[in-house]
């Protein structure tokens, strides 16, 4: 069994990132949403996703030193080009901004272009959530999906995040509009497992559970012509900002294509309508009428965000990677002059 702490895999990715020529704040920030991934479980888009970052970065299709800057802007919107640094330095930064506007004007909407691969999309919407405000991330990918009836890959898995809190009860909702993230089946492809039934069809249209015929194929939208349409508004919003759509997407997959996807941070302050302490006690009014309701015969009742906590306090202490992706990171840190034994025994 091999196991990883979470302090660790921090250290690791900022020393890999910094081999690279990333400066060690932002290495620190993309570091830190991995981390976060991992301890909520989300682990399609914790360390087992890094070493496609790796060849991004060999190929030139990240920057490691981005010009990031504003080429839009009113007092309650922006643009921002992220000049194709890591997602996770342009999200942040991008998110920051739309909390900056939402506490001078009530709202902030920042749309991106020239980006890349952000990890998972409840890290900013959260970041939104602890300055007592409500926050929403959307984001499009590299066609993986369907519209619903189809069997050509036009759409992307296009994850939302909202979250919000009372004083008692926070809400984190973080879900791809396809019935199963992209890199589960990609996880899953490494782990040589198969994936979930009623899922995924092949480049056929037929059924399968097979993660190699499911990325030759198409990802099915949750919930049929609903998760369709939730993915397809999705698509069209996180390109408000001029990154592109539909089966002009690139990158956020493969990391050998430059990346052309969209995001967009949306952040509404609440006390610029009910005021933040009356929102907040609705908050926990409405949450604690659901915690406390009468469950279904086997069932227990959770709020969006609740499993991701539980596995924080679960996962502190370290968690299992697989074989298959230690000897991926043996091999990105033998490359860069590394030992592994520092960060993983």
């Amino acid at each position: 069994m091999i196991i990883l702490k979470p302090e660790n895999e921090r250290k690791l990715i900022i020393d890999i990132l910094k081999k690279f020529g990333v400066p060690e704040e932002d290495a620190e920030i993309t570091a830190d949403v991995f981390v976060d991934a991992d301890l909520k479980g989300f682990t399609s888009h914790g360390i087992g996703r890094f070493p496609k970052y790796v060849i991004g970065l060999k190929l030139g299709n990240i920057n490691p030193k981005p010009n990031i800057k504003v080429v839009k802007e009113s007092p309650s919107t922006a643009v921002v080009d992220g000049d194709f640094g890591l997602g996770q330095v342009v999200g942040k930064k991008s998110m920051e901004l739309a909390i900056e506007k939402a506490k001078n004007v009530g709202v902030g909407v920042v749309a991106t272009k020239n980006s890349n691969h952000f990890g998972i999309a409840g890290y900013y919407s959260e970041l939104a959530m602890k300055n007592d405000m409500i926050g929403i991330t959307i984001t499009n990918t590299e066609p993986a999906m369907a519209p619903f009836g189809g069997k050509t890959k036009i759409l992307g898995t296009n994850p939302i995040a909202i979250a919000f809190k009372g004083n008692k009860y926070k809400f984190s909702l973080d879900m791809a509009t396809a019935s199963i993230a992209r890199g589960k089946i990609i996880e899953a492809l490494r782990k040589k497992i198969k994936i979930p039934e009623g899922c995924a069809v092949d480049k056929e249209g037929k059924p399968t559970t097979d993660p190699a015929k499911a990325l030759e194929g198409c990802i099915l939208p949750f919930g049929g012509p609903k998760g369709y349409g939730l993915a397809l508004a999705i698509e069209m919003l996180s390109a408000i900002g001029g990154a592109e759509v539909g089966t002009k997407v690139r990158g956020t997959a493969n990391p050998k294509e430059k990346c052309t996807k969209g995001d967009l941070f949306m952040v509404i302050n609440p006390e610029f309508f009910m005021g933040k302490e009356e929102f907040k006690k609705k908050v926990d009014e409405l949450l604690e009428e659901i915690k406390t309701s009468e469950p279904a015969e086997g069932f227990e009742i959770l709020i969006p965000g609740e499993i991701e906590e539980r596995n924080k306090m679960k996962r502190i202490k370290g968690f299992e990677i697989d074989e298959a992706l230690y000897n991926q990171l043996k091999e990105i840190c033998d490359e860069l002059g590394l030992n592994i034994k520092d960060y993983i025994e």
